[in-house]
This record gives structure tokens, sequence and C-alpha cells, in this order.
């Protein structure tokens, strides 16, 4: 049996979403941990909210990377095996490097806020949009794009699943793109509740002072290959893996061909590791042949080891 682990990104996160593991101390140590570095309670935000809090990009993105880490840790702790392969959704590929020790905890925590809040500064408030189109191929998605940009930005940020694409760019290119979509076919097309329009070419700023950042920080050769985002590949060289977290922000997540890429490679299983069953759902429609396991609480974690 070939594994993959995979971590789970933004849009994953909801009020309580570890009370699961609450018996499993390295859990709430992972958290405590990330929290003195931060100045913030990141647990009781991640167990009480307020909900408004734990959606703020900037504390959404530093509690999803504490997540997929804590679970990889209990994981190992309960005798959980090393996988052959890692990724990651987005943010999730930051829990990939931190597990495959590529990046270092301590880092990882407060580099994931400021990219958070760089993504947020690049666009203001209600200027950017971003929508899940559900029901059309890629090639339409990608005209219906073309079509309803109309001058300003309109791309494809998600390529989650064939049928599952969402799009990003300035709020009224969505808006315009949402309605061809469904001209065209589409099943749904849903604004999703996201300020910052993330994985399209707005975001070049907020990627380029995320470049420098980067700089000064240590990155090693994975122990385990992660599989990124921006070219569905591997890399043991530091500064392919830092400029391949830099082209992400802009580009498109393309998940389709990293669960494809999995199972050419023989993966029979994919566990993900955090939060929530998005990647889960994703993979079972991409590879159907491959077990998918999500480990959201320490019940589910015990079994998919047992079942390893």
């Amino acid at each position: 049996m070939t594994l993959a682990i995979v971590f789970p990104g933004q849009g994953s996160q909801s009020l309580g979403m570890m009370k699961g593991f609450a018996d499993l101390p390295i859990v709430e140590q992972t958290f405590r941990e990330a929290s003195s570095i931060l100045g913030i309670d990141l647990w009781a935000m991640a167990n009480d909210g307020p909900a408004e809090a734990l959606n703020q990009t900037v504390n959404t993105q530093p509690l999803m990377l504490v997540a997929g880490v804590a679970c990889w840790r209990a994981w190992r702790e309960k005798g959980g095996p090393m996988p052959t392969y890692f990724a990651g959704h987005s943010l999730g590929e930051y829990s990939a490097l931190v597990a495959s020790e590529s990046l270092r905890f301590e880092d990882a925590v407060p580099l994931v806020r400021f990219r958070a809040q760089s993504m947020q500064e690049a666009v203001p408030e209600g200027i950017g949009g971003i929508a899940a189109i559900l029901g059309l191929e890629e090639g339409a998605v990608r005209e219906v794009c073309a079509s309803a940009a109309q001058g300003e930005v309109l791309e494809p940020a998600n390529l989650n699943d064939p049928k599952q694409i969402v799009i990003a760019g300035h709020r009224a290119a969505v808006e315009r793109g949402m309605v061809l979509a469904k001209e065209r076919g589409a099943k749904r097309a849903l604004m999703l509740p996201m300020s910052a329009p993330s994985h399209c070419s707005l975001m070049k700023p907020a990627a380029e002072r995320v470049r420098e950042r980067l700089a000064g920080i240590e990155v090693r050769a994975p122990k385990v290959p992660v599989i990124q985002n921006r070219h569905v590949k591997a890399s043991s060289d530091p500064a392919t893996i830092r400029e391949a977290l830099v082209e992400q922000i802009y580009s498109p997540v393309r998940w389709v061909e990293t669960v494809q890429w999995f199972s050419s490679q023989g993966v029979t299983r994919i566990v993900e590791c955090g939060p929530g069953k998005v990647l889960t759902g994703l993979s079972k429609r991409i590879a159907a042949d491959a077990e998918c396991v999500a480990v959201t609480d320490t019940a589910a974690l015990v079994a998919a080891i047992g079942q390893g």
C-alpha cells in the first residue's frame, strides 16, 4: 500500500474543529506552542470562537496550519506510518512542508500569518471576489473567465475536481462570470465568503512581500517528497520550494492533477490530516480506486492507523 498524506487549507475551518482531539494532549500542546509564538490563544479561538474571528483570513491561515501539524504529530505519536508523499491544498502546503521537515514549525507559524496579512492587504475589502462553479469542465470555465473579465481580472483559482472549479478576481468580474457560467450550463455558481481573491494575479503584490519574507527563512530538503501546488512536482532544492510557495499565491491550486499524479505513482491510500473532509471528498471523485480517509478526530485517527 502506497500512502499519501494531504493537508486541507482555508475553508475547512469550523468552530470546535479540534474538540474531537481533546483527549490527545499533543494536539493542544501544538496549539499552545503556536499561540506563544503569535501571542494569540489559537486553541480557544478554534474551540470557542467567536466564528467571526475564526473566519478572518489572518487567523484562519495560522489556525489551519497548526491544525494540520497537530493532527500529523498525533498520527506519528499513535504509530501512524510515514507516507511516501505529502501534499497540501493551498495553505495546506505549509503543513506538508512542516511535516516533511522542510520548514520549521516556529518559522511557518508567523510566516503563514504574514502571508494572510499580505493577501488581505493586496486587495481592499469589497474589491475582490471568489466563487465556486459546479458542473462545468475546466475548458468551459476558462472560456467563461475570458469572456466575463471585460478588462478586469477573472481567472480559475482552484481546480478542485473535474467539475468543481473556483474562480477569482475583481468582484464585478466574478459576478459576471457566475451569470455566464449558469448560462453555459453550470449546475451552481456560488460566491464564497472569503475576502481575499486568492490564487489569481491580483495577489502578485502579496507574493512579492512573501518572497522577501521567505528569503530570511531556512528551507531544507524535505525528508518526504512534497507535491507542490504550483507545478505538481516535488523538489529537494530549497530555492525551488521557495519560488513555488511564492508563485502559488497568484497561481491556481491544481488539486485534480495532484491526485492524478498520486494515482500515476501507485498511491492507493490518501489520508487527510486536519479538520473537515473536503479533500477526501474531492480525492474520491478524482481517484475512484484509491482509499480516501479523513482524520477528523481521535477515533478516526486510530481507525485509519489500524486499517493501514
